[in-house]
């Protein structure tokens, strides 16, 4: 490592913000480690009041010719981006799973493609953005989305640059500005996208990255007047810190939070399919907002179930991410592996049985846990573990199944597994959750609305949903010609 620059898998990066065009270094720094094996990676610039303040001032001078470029325009140098990412899609799938401890594997074939198609996607949508005119006494109704003005973008670290992509896209592709502040844990590939940005001609100051703990740099970035939309993804207690925040000034939020999801399984489901769908949820160690860590499964096929998921996780292999033969990598980072640890534990005085798992391994790694003899009141059941940990209740029918879905303050997502169609149908009509998948899981369009209900957060992103959010609706009311307004 040298002086603002680490090489991570053969990759330089800078570890410096990016504010206005160039790069800015702090006094002070912070230490990034690979989950992998904790070896310290990189010593990242560590923001303070004062870097937050000048990448919104920024973004705020950037605003006006960045909300005045045509539509054309914005679009492409969003596909530039895109094919940036493209170009550079090796290099980094490299770096995230160095820096975050996701599968190599994934990265290369799912995420980094998502990465991209999150620009095209919101490039292509803004071109065919548009309300039919509608008429009112003769008069022209004239819907149009206007750019809102400066974002700040506070985004996790289980899918860094793929969650901030999901978000830098829709806002930039609306006109705004952007300031993206990444997880302290994972903060490289948001470097990473400064430079694809700038070689794809993004205007200087349209995009700024600050890097930094949120305890020191959150406030001074939703506080600020100037800020006009903040979208941010993480956990309930942080969420509510910046919405009472953005209060004084109103700005607007959108909050994609934690989840507590069920997956429902019927006896008359197709039990491979839902204990694929089922062992599908140890996927990135468990840290997935979306997961199905509550198994709820009727009565009459839960022993066959359990013998089956068992025999199918025995199979999984954990250990390190870039071979292609692993299953389930690193936890990303020590003080989640003791958390993930104290919820177990406690579940396991508390009375829980662990079939499977129930321990760490060694270093990050926790093994696959599930646990069954669980209270529905208990804190395994209700609270967001954010790991390896599932646990196994039972039902004996509709009514049951569906009480114990919804009885959480979450209201993410929910998968249900039936052969039913009329009861997939009765079932999800229910269900309190954003998203519910029947038969399938993580099945996800960038058209259809995305959010949570309850403690899951608020607000709607996707499709026009994201424009919705991202911009301010104007309606233009306009008089036939020749007429006169008598009041």
């Amino acid at each position: 490592m040298s002086e603002h620059r680490t090489t991570v898998a053969g990759v330089t990066v800078d570890t410096r913000h990016w504010i206005g065009g160039q790069r800015v270094a702090s006094p002070r720094t912070f230490t990034d480690a690979s989950p992998i094996d904790g070896a310290p990676i990189g010593e990242i610039s560590r923001g303070t009041a004062t870097e937050a303040g000048a990448a919104v001032a920024a973004a705020k001078v950037a605003f006006p010719g960045w909300a005045a470029t045509s539509r054309a325009e914005r679009a492409r140098i969003l596909h530039a981006i895109a094919d940036g990412v493209e170009k550079r899609l090796e290099e980094l799938a490299n770096v995230e799973t160095v820096d975050n401890g996701a599968l190599l594997r994934s990265h290369r074939r799912g995420v980094m493609p998502r990465v991209a198609h999150n620009f095209r996607f919101f490039a292509d949508w803004l071109l065919t953005l548009e309300h039919e005119d509608f008429a009112t006494r003769g008069h022209t109704n004239h819907v149009t989305w206007d750019p809102a003005g400066p974002c700040v973008l506070i985004t996790p670290w289980n899918a860094p640059l793929m969650l901030a992509t999901w978000k830098v896209a829709p806002a930039l592709a609306a006109g705004n500005t952007v300031v993206l502040k990444p997880a302290e844990w994972s903060p490289l590939t948001a470097s990473l996208l400064a430079d694809i940005t700038a070689e794809a001609g993004l205007p200087a100051g349209v995009l700024n990255i600050v890097q930094g703990y949120g305890s020191e740099i959150g406030d001074a970035l939703t506080s600020h007047p100037d800020v006009r939309r903040i979208s941010f993804t993480g956990s309930v207690p942080t969420a509510r810190h910046i919405a009472a925040a953005a209060a004084a000034n109103l700005t607007p939020l959108s909050l994609e939070l934690g989840g507590k999801s069920p997956l429902l399984v019927f006896a008359d489901a197709d039990l491979d399919l839902a204990v694929d769908l089922a062992v599908e949820q140890y996927d990135n160690a468990g840290q997935v907002c979306l997961a199905a860590t509550r198994l709820l499964v009727e009565e009459a096929v839960a022993e066959e179930f359990t013998r089956r998921f068992v025999a199918r996780a025995s199979r999984l292999r954990q250990g390190d991410p870039r071979e292609e033969s692993t299953d389930i990598g690193p936890t990303i980072h020590p003080r989640q592996v003791a958390k993930i640890d104290g919820f177990v534990r406690r579940a396991l005085a508390a009375g829980a049985r662990a079939v499977i798992g129930g321990h760490p391994g060694e270093g990050q790694y926790y093994a696959p846990t599930l646990l069954t003899d669980v209270r529905q009141d208990s804190e395994i059941v209700q609270e967001e573990v954010f790991g390896p940990v599932l646990t196994l209740q039972t039902f004996s029918g509709e009514d049951e199944a569906v009480h114990l879905a919804n009885d959480t303050r979450f209201g993410l997502a929910a998968t249900l597994a039936t052969g039913d169609p009329e009861r997939a149908e009765r079932v999800t009509a229910r269900l309190v959750a954003g998203t519910v998948w029947v038969n399938c899981f993580f099945v996800r369009d960038l058209k259809a609305p995305f959010g949570g209900s309850r403690h899951s957060g608020i607000g709607r992103e996707g499709g026009t949903w994201s424009f919705d959010f991202y911009c301010d609706l104007k309606n233009t009311v306009t008089a036939p010609k020749g007429w006169r307004h008598h009041g």
